[in-house]
Formats: C-alpha cells, sequence, structure tokens
C-alpha cells in the first residue's frame, strides 16, 4: 500500500512527525495447531496496512514542565470520528484516560506504556533525559486502518451496488467505519465494528509500537538501516507482542503481531512463560523493570522465508455469511484434545503432514521459477485459463511437466487439510468449515485457475481464500459475486512493518490524508 504525505501536517511538526505502517494477515495453514510448538503454520502479510502517526502535541515545552509529573497523550481515530486524552505518569508510565470510556483502545493504552517502558530499559542517563524532556511535548497519535480490515459489505448492498472489487475500490480510503450496535430482538449493546478478519488489532498494535518506538529513538526503522535480519525488528517484534497479549488478556500464538512486524513467513510461535514476567507488572513491579526483563527473555520463535511463488496471488472472499468467534471455536477445540487425545493427536499429527507438503510443494515451485522461469511461466499462463483437470495434458516437456507436477501435488495437499479440518471441527463440534463453506471452496476449486482454496485461520463463516494463477484472479472475483461473495482488494504483500516517508506514492493516500485534516 502507499504512504502519507507528511506535508499536510503542520510545519513546526514536520521534523517530527513519524508514520509507521504494518500490514494485516492471512493464516493460510497451521490454524489450531499453530498454538502449540513445535507446529508451524504459514502466514501471508498483505497490503492492507494499518498507519499510525506521531508527533509531539505541543510545538515547544512550556516553561514549567520541568516540574510536571504527568504528560497529554491524544489518540485520534478519524474513521470511528473519536479522540480519547490521557494523562501518563512520567514515574511509573500509568496511563488515565480523562476523556469519555466509550472512546478508549485497550490496545493502544497499552502499547503507549510499553514502548516508553522499552526506552526506559534500553537507555543511558544522557538518553533518558532527552527521552523526558520529548514526552514533556506530549505525544499526538493518530492511527487509520485501510479499507480492506473492515466489512462494507452492507454499506456497498444498502446502495444497491453490485458485490464486485470495483464496488469497494470506489470508496474513499480510510472510509468511516460504521457499528453492528444494536441486537436482533433491538437492544442496545456494546458498538462493535465488522470485520473481515486480517488481524486489524495486531497491524494496529505494530504500527502504534514501531512509530513510537523510532520517534523517541530507540530503534531505527528507516529503508538504509532495516534489514531482514535487523535486531530493531526484533524489538519491535517482542514489544509489540507483549502489548498485544497484555491488552488481549491472553497470550495467544503471536502469528499476527509477527507476520505484522516480519511479513510473510512460516512461523513456529514463541513459548508462552517468555512473557511470565509481564503478570509482575500488574503486582506493582516498575514496568520499567518489567520490560527489562522481557527483553532479556529467551524469546524462541521461529521463521523461516515464505512467499507465494511468482504469478501466483492471494484472493480473500466475504461469503456475507456471518461471523465466527475465534475464541470460543479455539475452546472448542482444546476441549475436544482433552475428551479423545489419541483422536486428536493422530489428527493433528496427519494435519501436520499435510501442512508440511503444501509448503514443500510451495518452495518446489519458487525453485523451478527460479531454474527456469520460461518453462514456469509458460505452464502457469496456460493453466490459468483452464480447470485443474486440464493441466496435466499441458506438460510437453520435462521442465514443463515438473510445475503441473508440482501445482497439482499442491491442490491435493490442499484438499487433505481442508479434509482434516473439517474431520476436526465435526469431532469438536464446531463449523471449522461449515457445509455452506465447502459448498463455495469446491465450486472455487472447480474454476479455471484456481491452484486452491480453503477457510484461513480458524476458519468458521467469516472469509475464504483462494490462491490464483496468472490473471485468472478477476474472473473468479466475478463468479464469486454471482454466489453473494463479496472478493476483497486485499494481496499478498510479503513486506512487514514499515516507516513511510513524505513522498505521496499515490493519490488516493495524499487525498485521505487531507480529507483526515491532521494538525
Amino acid at each position: 500500500m502507499a504512504e502519507f504525505n507528511i506535508a499536510n501536517l503542520k510545519e513546526a511538526s514536520l521534523a517530527m512527525a513519524v508514520v509507521a505502517s504494518a500490514p494485516g494477515k492471512v493464516l493460510m495453514t497451521g490454524g489450531y495447531l499453530i498454538l502449540e510448538r513445535p507446529n508451524a503454520g504459514v502466514v501471508l502479510s498483505t497490503n492492507a496496512r494499518f498507519y499510525a502517526i506521531v508527533k509531539p502535541l505541543y510545538e515547544e515545552m512550556k516553561p514549567d514542565s520541568w516540574a510536571w509529573a504527568w504528560t497529554d497523550v491524544r489518540l485520534t481515530s478519524p474513521q470511528l470520528s473519536r479522540e480519547s486524552m490521557y494523562k501518563l505518569s512520567l514515574k511509573n508510565l500509568m496511563l488515565q484516560c480523562v476523556s469519555s470510556s466509550e472512546s478508549r483502545n485497550p490496545f493502544v493504552e497499552q502499547a503507549v506504556p510499553y514502548a516508553i517502558a522499552a526506552a526506559h530499559a534500553l537507555f543511558d542517563k544522557d538518553k533518558k533525559d532527552a527521552l523526558h524532556k520529548l514526552l514533556l511535548q506530549g505525544l499526538d497519535i493518530t492511527i487509520l486502518g485501510c479499507n480492506d480490515f473492515y466489512s462494507y459489505r452492507n454499506q456497498i448492498e444498502a446502495r444497491g451496488l453490485p458485490l464486485t472489487p470495483e464496488s469497494l475500490a470506489a470508496l474513499p480510503p480510510f472510509t468511516s467505519i460504521t457499528f453492528n450496535a444494536e441486537e436482533e430482538n433491538g437492544q442496545n449493546c456494546k458498538p462493535e465494528v465488522a470485520k473481515t478478519g486480517l488481524g486489524s488489532s495486531a497491524a494496529m498494535t505494530t504500527a502504534v509500537i514501531a512509530a513510537l518506538l523510532h520517534y523517541l529513538g530507540v530503534v531505527d526503522l528507516s529503508p538504509l538501516s532495516k534489514n531482514e535480519g535487523s535486531a530493531d525488528l526484533d524489538v519491535v517484534h517482542i514489544i509489540a507482542q507483549t502489548a498485544h497479549c497484555i491488552a488481549q488478556g491472553k497470550i495467544g500464538s503471536g502469528f499476527d503481531v509477527s507476520s505484522a512486524v516480519y511479513g510473510s513467513h512460516r512461523y513456529v510461535r514463541f513459548s508462552p512463560d517468555v512473557l511470565s514476567s509481564a503478570q509482575d507488572a500488574l503486582n506493582g513491579t516498575p514496568l520499567q523493570e518489567v520490560m527489562a526483563a522481557i527483553l532479556k527473555g529467551k524469546w524462541d520463535h521461529e521463521r523461516t522465508k515464505f512467499s507465494l511463488p511468482p504469478s501466483m496471488n492471494l484472493l480473500l472472499g466475504e461469503p456475507g455469511t456471518g461471523g465466527s468467534s475465534t475464541p470460543s471455536m479455539v475452546g472448542a477445540v482444546k476441549r475436544w484434545q482433552k475428551s479423545d487425545p489419541a483422536k486428536a493427536q493422530e489428527t493433528w499429527r496427519k494435519l501436520s503432514e499435510a501442512n508440511s507438503k503444501l509448503e514443500i510443494q510451495f518452495n518446489i515451485l519458487s525453485k523451478l521459477a527460479e531454474e527456469n522461469w520460461n518453462a514456469y511461466k509458460c505452464v502457469l499462463d496456460i493453466c490459468s485459463k483452464q480447470r485443474s483437470e486440464k493441466w496435466i495434458e499441458q506438460s510437453t516437456e520435462p521442465s514443463q511437466e515438473a510445475v503441473v507436477k508440482a501445482l497439482l501435488g499442491a491442490r491435493s495437499a490442499m484438499v487433505e487439510i481442508r479434509n482434516l479440518m473439517r474431520q476436526m471441527g465435526e469431532a469438536a463440534g464446531v463449523p471449522i468449515e461449515p457445509e455452506s463453506q465447502t459448498r463455495l471452496l469446491d465450486a472455487t476449486m472447480d474454476m479455471e485457475g484456481v491452484l486452491l482454496a480453503g477457510v484461513p485461520g480458524a476458519g468458521g463463516f467469516d472469509a475464504v481464500f483462494a490462491v490464483t494463477l496468472g490473471d485468472s484472479g478477476s474472473n473468479v472475483a466475478k463468479a464469486w459475486s454471482s454466489l453473494n461473495v463479496l472478493a476483497l482488494l486485499v494481496r499478498e504483500d510479503p513486506h512487514g512493518v514499515s516507516l513511510e516517508t513524505g513522498d505521496p506514492i499515490t493519490k488516493e493516500i495524499t487525498a485521505a490524508v487531507s480529507a483526515v485534516h491532521i494538525e
């Protein structure tokens, strides 16, 4: 996705403003398994990005500010038409909301103190003095999420527009988000935003942490300093995982935060006890000490480079059949594991093997593309216009035959994964791949140019994904539309967290920033 035009910010804040972004995700394989080590999952980062803008709240320190024990923090979320004001204790880093409680954001409320605590834990005395002066100018944080994170299906239908990507593309960037504010019986409930399951909270938390850490001088995320093995990225990852887990009230697998930081990869989770010291903060241990212990902890997560092979595209669809609660589905699967451990273990073993088969076929395809691009591209161009049963007829020479064999191997592995996920759902009594999704996925896998299709992550009714060959995605999107499925504008983008520059990459983002009136 593109970058903000910082020229729209006030002149006085121009030099200080930091804009960072982090991507949403699609968990292609490893649903449920990824919760336990050493099981792996393949997570794809996307072009849907969350942006965080951090700058000083006040243009200069006030003369008496040296005596202040608190500083001000403002959080603005233009899409929700919300602004929250906080007081931040400079001693214990406690963040206290002084505006309406309805507008609170638990993820940002954890991100701010944990990022500042990390600065205290890593800085020497001189840097701590500079940090103190910087914080006395207050923090002005603005968060914006790409439209792809949210469901605009109801608005499109209400306007009488067709369920197509073109209708989505016609929406202004960073469109206002509406709430599902009422239950069916008419009773008011806590407003909830309809989402598309791309991991908005992880992307938002990561973007805020990255922007804060760069702004405070803890890390340098500028393109010249950043590389894949960067220690600075590891710091962002650790603090984002910590803040996200605390805000959620549980220690999840962390794949969504990991992909928000590092981009697409194969992921094995960290041992949960690395965050055990985070509980100490709740018992009164200074946050600076807690963060120092967490940063020094043994983070044993594993990530291996992975992205889709060339000329393959991720396509995501929103069936509009109602959402699923991931926590309750995970809980049901865990109860089934305890009640029938032998069967559960056998199913997980088979699933793990099937996931590995799919990874291997993708890796073979990437290697074949590298070794003989012409043969690879020729096969994909032809297969993108045909259904899979015709693909075997396209191999006229050994180099092409190897490509077709790997394509069919990937399809076969995905069929196996889907069967096992369905069996697990039936045994646990939860709709991991409900019948309506099975019909849709079977129809999708039968379309021209579709390599595979499945339900991402924990499954349910929320979304479906497909991996398409060449230019076949547009025809799949049209076919989905006829089946009442809205194809989203999401694509794989293997890049993780990024520091944005002031150059306007597209007029969309420039116009969006102007419309948002960041001042």
